[in-house]
């Protein structure tokens, strides 16, 4: 075999590596990033549970508030 094909052979076993290497650093990243969506996603849903508690005790004190004054 010539030198010529020996340095192509090498080149693309090293492309190939190279290439399934970079594939599976970029689908550990995405699972990452899903896992911090999923926490930011959770969160939120949170927020607009907390939201809406505090929206129905702040009428619920205004309707106190008025019936005191009364």
């Amino acid at each position: 075999m010539s030198d010529t094909i020996i340095v192509a052979l090498l080149s693309l076993l090293g492309t190939f590596a190279g290439t399934f290497g970079g594939m599976k650093l970029i689908s550990y990243r995405i699972e990452q990033l899903e896992i911090k969506v999923n926490q930011h996603n959770e969160v939120i849903k949170r927020t607009y549970v907390l939201e809406e508690k505090v929206t129905d005790i702040t009428r619920r004190v205004d309707r106190l508030e008025d019936d005191d004054h009364k």
